[in-house]
């Protein structure tokens, strides 16, 4: 019998992040489970060509592991490298178990704890859950007919295969959002042909990238620059929820500044009204690159609109909408990741057996997006409506540990064993999220986004500054709470 404390599900930065506070918190009686057969998460699995981080490496980091980065936007090296100076420097490493793929966690009301069901790990118990699963871990294929019949190769950006050589090969990317927009500068120049399937276009904005020369690295590695060059970016990003959420000639600035950034990097006319969007920028996520509209330039690369989008695939290619036949060699799925009615995968059953999907059932929601009723100790690490489009998750997954942390103290100064959110705290909390989305471009931007569960809510974000959403996790509320 494996039995702990607390389990945390996941080992990307929101599992080493609920780890180093646990460490910290004096708790060391834990354990992490990872589902592949490495550490790491996001960055360690995302290894398509071209993958980079879209926030400056400075603020894109844990506050307590400064790092002496070598450009303003890491690339994915860097960031595992990153990943691992994290695991290895608080010693990480021999608190994980690999390879345990959840598939089922169960309350029990009577021991007060949690059961973990893995696949081939057998059964973990631990007083405190904590699912630090990630919102971008669930891959989506669209459905299209004749998809499996497809000879040559296939795979999505998640999981790509090194081992197939891309080069002067005939390939079809579809989907245009932010790991398309990355991957296809990355090969075009190195591709016969480069057939890219958008449903719909982005808006995209110059990427101000730069490296870092030796003096400023040097500086990276005192706590006290990186901490000063971290909170000036925080405030410069900070101020983009202005335009999200507050001001309509905000928002109309920024987005001409996109439709001159378009109209400088794409001469065609034709290319470009292809390429200009028809909702609000920042209803759906903003896409950062200077080398994505020249490569879609490029005479091997061709641009599909959704007229002129998948209808089928066979054996030797895709055939579209308006009656062409595509050969191609390699496929490659850039079309995202159930991120909102997914937050987790694996059925969750709480007290009375009450089961999570059941809950979810007309959209994903959450007390802090992090605790529901019913579900005592368990806690959700960048749960419904904790996303943010204008600075590091990071940020919010640091606030979230104020909470989880403080739940976890209260019960174990108290000499209780479990807590849980009361149903009409959760209940205003959510009402309140809902009604300040309605302000948002997320809401009325013109757009349907992955922002979106299937209900129509906008699940994905939290409607206001992120400084806001820490204000709200930095003191436990008891009387939002049933402790027992």
């Amino acid at each position: 019998m494996h039995t702990y404390h607390v389990l945390i599900i996941g080992s990307g930065f929101g599992g080493q992040c609920a780890a180093v506070n646990l460490l910290k918190a004096g708790i060391d009686d834990f354990r992490l489970l990872e589902r592949r057969d490495f550490f790491g998460g996001t960055w360690c699995q995302n290894t398509y060509p071209g993958a980079a981080v879209d926030v400056p490496s400075p603020l894109y980091s844990l506050s307590f592991a400064p790092y002496r980065w070598s450009q303003m936007f890491a690339g994915q090296a860097e960031l595992q490298r990153y990943t691992e100076h994290v695991i290895e420097e608080f010693g990480l490493r021999e608190r994980v178990e690999l390879e345990a793929n959840v598939e089922r966690v169960e309350w029990d009301d009577t021991e007060k704890r949690w059961a973990v069901y893995t696949a081939s790990k057998g059964t973990f118990y631990a007083q405190f859950l904590i699912n630090a699963t990630g919102p971008l871990s669930q891959p989506v294929i669209p459905h299209f007919p004749g998809r499996d019949r497809f000879q040559g190769k296939t795979f999505h950006t998640n999981n790509w295969d090194h081992s197939y050589d891309y080069r002067g090969k005939r390939v079809a990317i579809v989907g245009s959002g932010a790991s398309a927009v990355q991957v296809i500068p990355a090969i075009a120049a190195q591709v016969e042909q480069l057939h890219v399937f958008q449903r719909a276009p982005h808006w995209v904005l110059p990427r101000a990238d730069r490296q870092f020369g030796p003096l400023q690295r040097w500086l990276l590695g005192r706590k006290p620059a990186y901490k000063l060059l971290r909170w000036l970016i925080y405030w410069q990003f900070e101020t983009r929820v202005i335009a999200f959420k507050y001001s309509k000639a905000a928002i109309h600035m920024v987005q001409q500044h996109a439709l001159r950034f378009l109209k400088r990097q794409v001469p065609d006319p034709v290319l470009r009204e292809k390429l200009t969007p028809d909702f609000t920028i920042g209803c759906k996520r903003v896409l950062v690159s200077s080398t994505y509209y020249p490569a879609l330039s490029r005479a091997n690369v061709t641009l599909h609109t959704r007229e002129q989008g998948i209808a089928s695939i066979d054996e030797t290619g895709i055939n579209t909408q308006d009656g062409q036949h595509i050969d191609v060699d390699l496929i490659v799925w850039s079309t995202g990741y159930d991120a909102t009615d997914g937050v987790i995968s694996y059925p969750v059953s709480g007290k009375n057996a009450v089961q999570l999907r059941e809950v979810w059932a007309q959209y994903p929601r959450a007390y802090l997006g992090t605790s529901l009723p019913d579900f005592p100790n368990l806690f959700i690490v960048t749960g419904p409506n904790t996303g943010i489009g204008h600075t590091s998750a990071l940020f919010i997954i640091e606030s979230q540990m104020n909470y989880i942390l403080d739940c976890i103290r209260t019960v174990q100064a108290k000499g209780l064993r479990s807590i849980e959110v009361r149903p009409e705290a959760e209940r205003t909390y959510t009402e309140m999220i809902h009604r300040e989305m309605q302000r948002t471009v997320w809401k009325s931007g013109g757009c349907h986004s992955w922002y979106q569960s299937k209900s129509g809510h906008v699940i994905a974000m939290f409607p206001g500054f992120s400084f806001s959403y820490h204000r709200l996790t930095q003191a436990l509320k008891p009387a939002d709470h049933i402790l027992s």
